[in-house]
Order: structure tokens, then C-alpha cells, then sequence
């Protein structure tokens, strides 16, 4: 049998492959910490939020309307005018309550001299009652002639009274001192006061303090308190945050497709008066606090090895299951890198802040490094993802 017999130039070339590949391998062949993204597991304060959109108004806000109709005649204030309380708003046309009132003062000239008639009858006919020359009858229809005239000149001295009330209606004034955020009236128009009194004004009474009215779901009002500090932004002001406090929470709840929600109004000071009525205020409400413990990133716990190495990995904890814990929480697993392999830990879940969990008890200490996501980016994760809020 030949031996095949290779020249010293296949032989180098062998060689260089051989090496060639070893390098390759050596070079392109990733550890588990080159395969994941990782991170550590922090220690420190966490905090769970419920979170609803509001409206800022302000605390009082007096709606000013008018007892008469008429024509608007003049305007003394306008949107944003600081006013007094008993400062003239406005006036109606006074031509037709004038003219009433005078009217009605005739009146009152005409009843009195009915009384003074009456009385002259009373007086003459009591006088023939003692001479006998008149009936006791005809005494009696004029004493009660005399109490008809003075009945009617009561009524008419009332209608006077309505009238003059009436005039004074026609000249409006604030209630209260306040600043107008809204007037809906112009001069020429024509307000009518009948069913309904029309709203010619609304003024704030004080807008250094203000409340924002905001709904809660039904799952979340069972953890909100009056007293509890509430913290919220507004579009106008997007890198500044804002503090109130949970005043009340209505008993009164709001159905709408079948969502039951409850008002909670919220006291907010406003003592530089940059939150204006009607702003839209994104409202977050810290219902439970931890502090000094152990929280994961919320991505670690919606990660799954695309790859069998985590699969066949038993998970492990100290006593093969997660230390019980007396606060409620949720079962969830983490996957750590333990000696090179990637070892899937069960945990138990306690508050989130829509970022990051609590880990109330499991195989997991601080600095601890957990998986993440792969490296290249394609994470495999279980659930969905979760919903965008605002975060404070």
C-alpha cells in the first residue's frame, strides 16, 4: 500500500487552516454575559401609584345672573378684572322698571286718598249712629270700607316696594370679590330672566387656591385617602411638578359604558396663579410606599430564553421555593447567570411602579446580576407590554 505523501507546501497549508479555524472559534464564540443584557438587582424605596386625568378649577366660582330682563345698557368689567365685592358690573336698560315704578306710585296717591275718603265716611256715619239717624248696618259697611281702602293702599305700597327692587336689579353687582375669568354678555343684548336665570358672569374668588377634580376607577378609589399627598403635571408646564393634597372623595359614583368611577377633588395651592382654570392636570397618587427593598426592572420579569438553556434549568431558590412573606403579593421568575449557566429563579412579587417590582422573598440578593434581554436585542418576553402613564 502507498502512503500518500503530502508536500511541505500542503503541509503549511493544513497547519494555517487549522489554526486558522481555531482562532475563529476562539474569536467568535460568546459567553452568557455576552449573549444577555443584564443588569443588577437595586436595593432601595419603592412606591405604587394610581393615576387619573383632572380639570383644575378653582375652589369658589360664583356664577353671577340677573333677576330682571332687559337690555344690557352698559359694561363696567371684562374678562380678567380683578372686582370688589358690591362693584358694578353691568347695567340694563332701566326705561320699563321706571316707568312701572312710577305707575305703581300713582297708585299709591290714588289708595291713600281712598283711605282719606273712607275715613271721612266712617267718621260721618259713627256720628248719625249716635243721633239715631243711622242703622248700625250702615256703620259696619263703613268701618269695613275704610279697612278695604287701607288693604288696598298696603298692597299698592308693596307693589311700589317690588318695584324699586326691581329698578336696583337692573344695576349688577359682584357677590364677592373675585377676578372675572368669564363674561357672556355684551352691551345691546338682551338677557330675560323667566324660567331660568341667565349666567352674565362667572367670577373666581380666589385663584391662589385652587382644586382639581379628577375620576378614579372603582379598583383604585379603595386605596386613596383624604389627606394623602398627590403629585401632577399640566401640558403647560411639562418639566415642573405640582403638589396637592385629597380633600374629599364624592360618594356619588359615574357609570359610562359600564366603567364606574369616583370624583376626588384635590386642594392645590397656587400662590404664583400659573395653574389657570380648565388646565388638565395628570394626576399621580402614591397609595403604597416600601422602603429599603430589593426591586427588578419590569422587562426582567416578562423575559424567556429564545434558547433550551434556561428551559431544562431547574429553577432554584435557598429552600427550593420562594421564603413566604406576610404582605400579598404574586408569583414571577427571574433568570440569573450563576457559573456560567443561566439559572431561572422563582420569586415572589410584591408593588410595582409600572418601572420596576418589589421582590419580597426568592434565591435573589442585591447586586445580584439578572437577564434582561438578549444582546442583539430580539428579547423574547411573556405577556404584553404595559400601558403608557405618565410617571412622576
Amino acid at each position: 500500500m502507498k502512503k500518500l505523501l503530502l508536500s511541505p507546501l500542503s503541509l503549511l497549508l493544513i497547519s494555517a487552516a487549522i489554526a486558522g479555524w481555531t482562532v475563529y472559534r476562539q474569536v467568535n464564540q460568546t459567553t452568557p454575559e455576552q449573549q444577555y443584557r443584564m443588569q443588577a438587582v437595586e436595593q432601595g424605596d419603592i412606591s405604587q401609584t394610581v393615576s387619573a386625568n383632572g380639570t383644575i378649577n378653582p375652589v369658589t366660582l360664583v356664577n353671577v345672573g340677573t333677576q330682571v330682563s332687559g337690555t344690557v345698557k352698559k359694561l363696567y368689567v371684562d374678562f380678567n378684572n380683578a372686582v370688589e365685592k358690591g362693584q358694578v358690573l353691568l347695567e340694563l336698560d332701566n326705561a320699563l322698571l321706571s316707568a312701572q315704578l312710577k305707575q305703581d306710585m300713582a297708585n299709591v296717591e290714588i289708595a291713600r286718598a281712598s283711605v282719606e275718603l273712607a275715613g271721612a265716611n266712617e267718621a260721618r256715619t259713627r256720628s248719625l249712629f249716635n243721633q239715631e239717624y243711622a242703622s248700625r248696618l250702615e256703620l259696619d259697611t263703613a268701618i269695613q270700607a275704610k279697612k278695604a281702602a287701607l288693604s288696598q293702599m298696603s298692597l299698592t305700597q308693596a307693589t311700589v316696594e317690588k318695584d324699586r327692587a326691581n329698578l336696583a336689579y337692573s344695576v349688577i353687582r359682584s357677590p364677592v370679590s373675585g377676578v372675572v375669568v368669564d363674561r357672556s354678555v355684551d352691551v345691546g343684548q338682551t338677557v330675560a330672566a323667566s324660567l331660568q336665570t341667565p349666567t352674565l358672569f362667572k367670577i373666581a374668588q380666589d385663584l391662589s387656591k385652587m382644586q382639581i377634580n379628577s375620576s378614579f376607577a372603582e379598583a383604585d378609589i379603595g386605596k386613596i385617602r383624604v389627606g394623602q399627598t398627590v403629585r401632577f403635571t399640566v401640558d403647560a408646564y411639562p418639566n415642573r411638578n405640582f403638589q396637592g393634597t385629597v380633600r374629599l372623595i364624592r360618594l356619588n359614583p359615574t357609570t359610562v359604558q359600564n366603567v364606574v368611577t369616583y370624583d376626588v377633588v384635590i386642594n392645590v395651592a397656587n400662590p404664583e396663579q400659573i395653574l389657570m382654570p380648565g388646565m388638565t392636570a395628570y394626576v399621580s397618587i402614591a397609595v403604597t410606599e416600601r422602603r429599603n427593598v430589593l426591586f427588578v426592572p419590569n422587562i426582567a420579569l416578562r423575559f424567556k430564553p429564545a434558547d433550551k438553556t434556561g428551559e431544562n434549568t431547574k429553577p432554584r431558590s435557598e429552600s427550593g421555593k420562594p421564603k413566604e412573606d406576610k404582605r400579598d403579593g404574586f408569583s414571577g421568575r427571574l433568570y440569573v447567570l450563576r457559573n456560567g449557566q443561566l439559572v431561572a429563579v422563582p420569586v415572589k412579587l410584591g408593588i410595582t411602579d409600572n418601572r420596576n417590582t418589589e421582590i419580597l422573598s426568592g434565591d435573589i440578593k442585591a447586586s445580584d446580576q439578572i437577564v434582561t434581554g438578549d444582546a442583539q436585542g430580539s428579547t423574547t418576553q411573556t405577556g404584553t407590554q404595559p400601558m403608557r402613564m405618565r410617571m412622576f
